[in-house]
């Protein structure tokens, strides 16, 4: 990828496809966010969460499936809840997102490391035809290798299931320096962008490691982190993906927006719906948290408006939905916007109080913060208002509802 043209965020994606097209992979269609008959994730939170079968051995035998050798795509995630959960970053970090587009290659008992890491490689990069091993066969320096360990470099989907040690991709957005101290530090200069997972195990439920029948190659690379790369954009958010969506709302409202409308959106075109369990959970809590940084900081509510402009182009279930994904928004923010009513109107009631009470600070452990909490939300509506009267003396912790 060295074209100096401008690299558009279509133009990125189809050029990884065109790839491993030509490498004799077969495109696969993105799964729901919605895992179906896997009761161990909320949500797809990985392009090889669909392959589980395959790499477990457990893919029935007659099946178009157990003939894949090679596969590529881009999968919609989610990391909202679970082993992998980015939820909290959500504001923080100028390229984590609770939706995001992983683009993947697999290789299912037909190639491994070698093949796996030179193809990476070459997609980022003009190959180095004086290479000789991989990744120093690659034209990497030695120094630019950082070793590490079980935490960082081996990648499992959740508790159970398919795992192994991985590769990963670093790019240092500064450059002509010596970055490796910085590598999986969570830097913001210093991001992962490629990972190699070479899928060798499973995770027994007793949390040993058994080896499986074959080895294969899963890979998933960050497609909105390479999109900022080669726009030469620091945040992700900056980038043509979210562009038109930050433009909609500080038209509307003047100010930055909130991101998790991208998650909202693509897990209710898969069905998902709001609730008090599990993934419907989730969905509530990313809402209401949307909900209450558009009354608090944006000074207007969030409009389903702001659904329309996700890519319909790459995933036309959100076209088809979009009626009914504009409905289930509109009614959970009402349901929502009538809880928050009844919950000011009493914190400031208990606020007030406080003051008069001559009282400076107050915990957030406090009997009268938790009625406030019991009739608002699990979100931080309480704890919103008393940090900007400056009155709470620690954080208050919150119970799911």
């Amino acid at each position: 990828m060295h074209d100096p043209e401008i690299w558009t965020s279509d133009r990125i994606r189809n050029e990884f496809f065109d790839y491993f097209k030509n490498k004799n992979h077969t495109f696969i269609s993105s799964s729901s966010t919605i895992p179906l008959n896997d009761p161990s994730l909320l949500f797809a939170n990985a392009g090889m969460n669909q392959f589980k079968p395959i790499f477990l051995g457990t893919v029935e035998p007659s099946s178009e499936r157990s003939k894949l050798k090679r596969a590529f795509n881009s999968q919609k995630c989610v990391r909202a809840g679970g082993k992998h959960d980015d939820l909290d970053n959500i504001g923080k970090s100028p390229h984590h997102h609770t939706f995001f587009e992983m683009l993947g290659n697999w290789s299912f008992g037909d190639y491994f490391k070698k093949e796996s890491i030179a193809q990476s490689w070459e997609v980022l990069t003009t190959p180095d035809l004086e290479a000789k091993q991989y990744w120093l066969d690659q034209g990497i320096p030695e120094d630019h290798i950082v070793p590490g360990n079980a935490k960082d470099n081996f990648w499992e989907m959740g508790k159970t299931g398919p795992c192994g040690p991985s590769s990963e991709i670093f790019f240092d957005r500064v450059g002509h320096r010596d970055a490796s101290h910085l590598v999986n530090k969570d830097d913001p200069d210093v991001i992962e962008i490629w990972n190699n997972v070479f899928i060798q195990f499973n995770r027994e439920a007793d949390g040993k490691l058994k080896p499986l029948p074959s080895m294969h190659v899963d890979t998933g690379l960050g497609f909105e982190r390479l999109v900022s790369i080669l726009q030469h954009e620091h945040s992700t958010y900056d980038t043509d993906l979210f562009r038109p969506i930050l433009t909609k709302i500080q038209h509307l409202t003047g100010v930055r927006p909130y991101e998790g409308r991208f998650a909202l959106t693509f897990v209710l075109s898969d069905g998902g719906i709001p609730g008090s369990v599990g993934c419907g959970y989730v969905l509530r809590h990313i809402l209401r948290r949307g909900t209450l940084t558009a009354r608090n900081k944006l000074g207007s509510p969030i409009g389903s408006v702001f659904s329309s402009l996700v890519p319909g182009h790459v995933y036309p279930e959100i076209l088809k939905n979009i009626k009914e994904i504009q409905d289930t928004l509109n009614r959970e923010e009402y349901t929502f916007s009538q809880v928050l009513e009844r919950g000011e109107k009493l914190f400031h009631q208990i606020a007030s109080s406080v003051v008069q009470q001559g009282m400076t600070k107050i915990s957030g452990q406090d009997r009268r913060i938790a009625i406030c909490n019991n009739h608002t939300t699990p979100l931080a509506l309480p704890h919103y208002h008393l940090q900007k009267r400056q009155l709470l003396t620690n954080k208050i912790r919150y119970h799911s509802r």
